[in-house]
């Protein structure tokens, strides 16, 4: 186990460097990226499609995906060919510290849904649901029942994103354990908290666009973000 890296704290345009540099790193092995970010949509849609053991098992693999991701993505940087089988380094590998992270990720997934269903989220969307003469009506009402419900869901899960943004890379590539891995994403990102509302903006412009014609651009989206993972990880906490 490696000693816990020190997050610097970066300027805020690095949150749109970042989309700047996995683009750089993405045309060098268009292909391949493609291959892999296919393999890993295609992973997660079959998983969703099982009930209700798919819908548990993508966030308990989610990281040691991205572990692989990661390691694949330095391999690159480096000039060295990339394979298929890359995407899997991380079972390979570091199968038990990331499938761990990957059980705290679903943990806490269900735990925002709970606090989400207790503010009364369940029922507000059956009342936006409802027909009838006063589905306009029930529409507004489900809306303001649901406020709640949803802004405790926003702040919660932009907490867990921050928690596990770069956990997977602490984890696969510092050998830091899961839950130290998630206190130092969490805390470096709060320290750079500028550039990744930045980050963010670009991102939700990036996948309202990636949505149009049929959701191809996912194809595309989905191998940038995870560069964007590796280089915002590099920036923040070094090699």
């Amino acid at each position: 186990m490696n000693a816990m890296p020190e997050a610097r704290s970066v300027d805020a345009g690095r949150g749109v460097s970042w989309w700047g540099e996995a683009w750089t790193l993405f045309t060098r092995n268009v292909g391949m990226w493609i291959v892999l970010g296919l393999i890993l949509i295609v992973a997660l849609v079959l998983l969703g499609i099982i009930p209700l053991i798919g819908s548990l098992a993508a966030p308990l693999l989610v990281p040691a995906f991205v572990g692989g991701w990661l390691s694949a993505a330095r391999k690159a940087e480096t000039g060295a060919g990339l394979e298929p089988g890359d995407l899997f380094a991380g079972f390979k590998t570091k199968a038990q510290p990331l499938l761990a992270l990957g059980a705290l990720l679903l943990l806490a997934t269900l735990l925002i849904g709970l606090v989400m269903g207790a503010l009364g989220f369940g029922g507000a969307m059956g009342m936006m649901r409802g027909g009838g003469p006063h589905g306009a009506g029930g529409m507004v009402a489900g809306m303001s029942a649901g406020l709640p419900a949803m802004l405790a869901g926003l702040v919660l899960g932009f907490a867990v994103a921050m928690a596990f943004w770069f956990a997977p890379a602490l984890v696969m590539l510092r050998d830091v354990p899961p839950v130290d891995a998630l206190k130092a994403s969490f805390a470096a990102a709060m320290k750079n908290i500028v550039p990744f509302l930045l980050f963010g903006v670009i991102y939700l412009a990036a996948a309202t666009l990636a949505s149009l014609l049929f959701g191809l651009g996912w194809i595309v989206l989905v191998p940038l973000v995870m560069l964007t993972a590796y280089v915002s990880y590099k920036d923040v906490f070094g090699a």
